[in-house]
């Protein structure tokens, strides 16, 4: 195939060399050479928090992605190190008492744990509602099955990320906690579960990120699905942030072109193949490494739809939104989600109201063109469904937002629109009421019985 290169040569950029994936955590934070321009009190920070919250950076996020001349304000900063009011005031605190006075780690992770669980560890129903049993009953972990369509894997080899963002939603998979984790190695529970149920079509393998893996993990788990009995499974979706945070794992990795043999395969077996890439700022599109290997995966066949969430510090500007989908169109990515941040981990720092969020969005998309305009959003991955933000307006007398269901537990509602009273502060669907005088939203009565269905 025409787009396994070893080397990339253009004569402007040179070379693009082979380079060693260096990773730090929050046992080694101050061995961060970048780290000694910024203040002491910064670093003390980081230390507290990262005791609560996962961290986890590489050196190329740290050399080609931060700008340490606009430190703290750097987007990609903030997107990859702890700040001090991720935590509460209380729980700051609280962590920061142990470190100053040397607690050993064990009396550190007991009080981490205690505070992660203050932090909703797995919005939306994930380990209640989200994944299916055997007929004994016993939970099928690995597995999440909330729409009809489509079902999530969570191999246990990807269960990591090549750097972590500081707003994660899956930052419980991160923490070391088995009771939090959900993953599996089981490839033949897997297919054996997509038999079982024609109706699914398409399969997302998430984490973590199953780019980490060795192409050898990942051809275990996909390879199958061309297999007959499995043609109902259409589309092969992959969750990533390589393509921002460790690009050379398409480029230069001893098994990149592996891995590009993988995704040209599934394409050339009729699978639709779609790597779902996480994008947060446009900061993250502009190095050489990352628009080669944007290029590498695109020439196999397969498409990259870019997502991310509206995030306080980061992106909260319409102008960052549209430079991020411009450049996404000119490389040939299809903008596919701006979701709002979700009600987990730090969401107190990153969270924007959801009428900022409309406003952010609607600018945004009054500067590009129509190929840009498949963003859909802002949209919440609420328990019962992703719900979109449609707008803001004046029905009767009353201002309200209207929403709709861009997926829920129950395709019926699907499309549906609704609305709720306004309101400046709100940041997620439950703290919106109905408008009109209704007492409850349409969809309520149906989602409390499952819920009590399923035991919650």
């Amino acid at each position: 195939m025409n787009s396994v290169l070893k080397f990339y040569r253009d004569p402007e950029m040179g070379s693009i060399e082979p380079r060693d994936f260096k990773v730090y955590n929050d046992r080694n934070l101050d061995r961060i050479e970048a780290l000694e321009r910024v203040p002491e009190s910064m670093r003390f920070d980081m230390r507290v928090v990262s005791s609560v919250l996962p961290f986890r950076i590489n050196e190329y996020v740290i050399d080609e992605l931060i700008d340490w001349d606009n430190i703290p304000d750097d987007p990609m900063f903030q997107l990859t190190f702890p700040q001090r009011e991720m935590l509460s005031p209380e729980a700051y605190e609280r962590m920061a008492a142990l470190h100053r006075r040397g607690a050993e780690r064990k009396e550190i992770a007991a009080l981490a744990k205690e505070l992660r669980d203050e932090l909703n560890p797995h919005p939306a129903g994930q380990m209640e509602l989200n994944r299916p049993s055997e007929d004994d009953g016993e939970v099928m972990n690995g597995l999440q099955h909330k729409y009809r369509e489509t079902v999530l894997f969570f191999p246990s080899q990807g269960q990591t990320c090549h750097s972590y963002c500081t707003f994660c939603f899956r930052w419980a998979q991160f923490v070391g906690d088995k009771e939090l984790r959900i993953a599996s190695t089981d490839a033949d529970l897997l297919h054996q579960y997509l038999r079982q149920h024609p109706a699914i079509s398409d399969l997302l393998m998430t984490g973590g990120d199953p780019m980490v893996m060795k192409t050898r993990n990942l051809r275990g788990y996909l390879e199958a699905l061309l297999d007959p009995g499995l043609e109902h499974v259409q589309t092969v979706r992959i969750g990533t942030k390589a393509l921002s945070f460790w690009p050379y794992r398409f480029v230069t990795e001893s098994d990149a072109d592996d891995l590009l043999r993988l995704l040209e395969q599934l394409v050339e077996g009729g699978k639709h193949v779609a790597l779902m890439a996480h994008y947060n700022h446009p900061n993250e599109l502009r190095t050489p490494i990352a628009r080669e290997a944007i290029r590498r995966v695109r020439d196999t066949g397969a498409e990259i739809r870019a997502q991310g969430p509206l995030l306080r510090h980061i992106n909260d500007d319409p102008q960052a939104w549209a430079d991020l989908w411009r450049e996404q169109v000119r490389l040939g990515i299809i903008p596919y989600y701006m979701f709002v941040e979700r009600d987990t981990g730090a969401r107190r720092y990153f969270e924007v109201p959801l009428a900022r969020a409309w406003e952010v969005y609607r600018e945004a998309m009054q500067q590009v063109s129509g190929l840009a305009r498949t963003a859909r959003g802002p949209s919440m991955s609420a328990d019962p469904g992703k719900v979109e933000i449609q707008g803001v307006t004046e029905i009767r007398g009353e201002k309200v937002f209207v929403l709709r269901f861009i997926q829920g537990r129950n395709s019926d509602w699907v499309q549906r629109p609704f609305f709720a009273r306004y309101d400046e502060n709100a940041t997620w669907l439950n703290q919106l009421k109905p408008a009109f005088g209704e007492e409850k939203f349409f969809f309520e009565d149906e989602f409390e019985a499952m819920k009590a269905g399923h035991g919650v």
